[in-house]
């Protein structure tokens, strides 16, 4: 059987304290209620997992996750970044936490080499319309393909469209107010921003679907990335549930949700793959305390492998653990808790969770 591969993680968040420990980091000022420095992050880092060496190479946030994605040689790698590329000290107001990283560091995002990076989040204008400016110059001048923003809501709404030698992926990526987007960081005909939903109404599924069809082709693999919902919770609230149905129903073939920062209950409706958090996969929320019983320091690389008619054949998940600011393959008793969380949160959709050669599997339940 001819299959598509992807590879799919959740949050990419390469600035703050994560942007300190490479070759070239930026301003380290913030502009949050407790800490005024991102250095601080790393002396958490530190504290909870020994000295960090700096400056690190680029690619040592992603650490043993770069060993994985070559041996999967996925098709195509879909990220979730979630940082301002900038220089600007331009902080957006009525924020609590900003994200930014040197333009300097953008080798970071290269090692990782990903194919598509959703910019519809809550943290890509931390720093305006400059900041989100000098984003997609960096990731221009890098080399890097995105959606979910732009110069305008045309660009914004622009999917972008890969080959595969088995068929074409076409990519969107949205932003869900519900993930905390501002209203006003919604792209217009005259005005940058993200590529906004606010709200997952029937009216806003089928604009998506309609939208869809008109941009790709019969024997597209479709990618909706969709940063939406609440943080620190298992629940998905019905509106999320019905959304992703209809989006389904309506021609997707993936929905790749993000912005829970821990991996979310997982679905198999109609063979086609609703992710419905990812979780965090590069941070510097290591040493952070407050929400230990999501442990956040597990993190999952997320393999998808399809049919070239979009119908899902097989997922396996591979968990890591962030140490020292760096991916590392999760000890057997860490898996073994990852896989038992995501069973019990995702048997309600109908997902069996199990544990083979290291890696999770997922599967309708029997």
């Amino acid at each position: 059987m001819d299959l598509i591969r992807l590879s799919l993680c959740g949050d990419v968040m390469p600035g703050r304290g994560v942007d300190q420990i490479l070759p070239h980091p930026g301003n380290p000022s913030l502009h949050e209620h407790f800490l005024r420095d991102a250095r601080s992050y790393v002396v958490a880092a530190e504290a909870r997992n020994g000295p960090i060496t700096c400056p690190v190479g680029f690619a040592w946030p992603w650490g043993d996750a770069l060993r994985a994605l070559a041996a999967a040689a996925p098709d195509v790698r879909v990220i979730n970044l979630e940082s301002s590329i900038t220089r600007c000290d331009d902080f957006a107001p009525h924020k609590g936490v900003h994200y930014r990283m040197s333009p300097d560091n953008v080798r970071c995002l290269s090692a990782g080499r990903p194919d598509v990076c959703n910019l519809a989040n809550n943290h890509v204008l931390d720093f305006g319309r400059q900041g989100l400016a000098d984003t997609l110059h960096a990731l221009s001048l890098a080399g890097l393909r995105w959606v979910g923003a732009g110069h305008d809501d045309a660009e914004a709404r622009r999917p972008v469209v890969l080959g595969t030698s088995h068929g074409r992926v076409v990519v969107f990526g949205y932003g869900a107010a519900s993930s905390g987007i501002p209203a006003g960081w919604a792209a217009t005909s005259r005005r940058s921003g993200v590529n906004f939903l606010p709200d997952l109404s029937d009216r806003r599924a089928a604009e998506i679907t309609g939208e869809i069809r008109e941009r790709t082709r019969p024997g597209d693999v479709v990618i909706v990335s969709l940063h939406w919902g609440t943080n620190w919770q298992y629940h998905v609230g019905a509106d999320q549930v019905r959304f992703a149905h209809q989006l389904i129903d309506g021609g997707v073939h993936v929905v790749h949700g993000h912005s829970s920062h821990h991996p979310r209950p997982i679905e198999i409706y109609h063979d086609r793959l609703v992710l419905y958090g990812c979780g965090d996969f590069i941070d510097d929320y290591e040493g952070i305390p407050g929400y230990e019983q999501y442990r956040d320091d597990l993190r999952l690389l997320f393999f998808a492998s399809l049919a070239t008619s979009g119908e899902l054949v097989d997922l396996r998940m591979l968990p890591m653990q962030a140490r020292q600011m760096r991916l590392h393959p999760a000890s057997p008793s860490d898996a073994e808790w990852l896989r038992a969380t995501l069973a019990r949160v995702s048997a309600c959709f109908g997902t069996a969770v199990s544990l083979s050669d290291g890696a999770l599997l997922a599967r309708p339940r029997a």
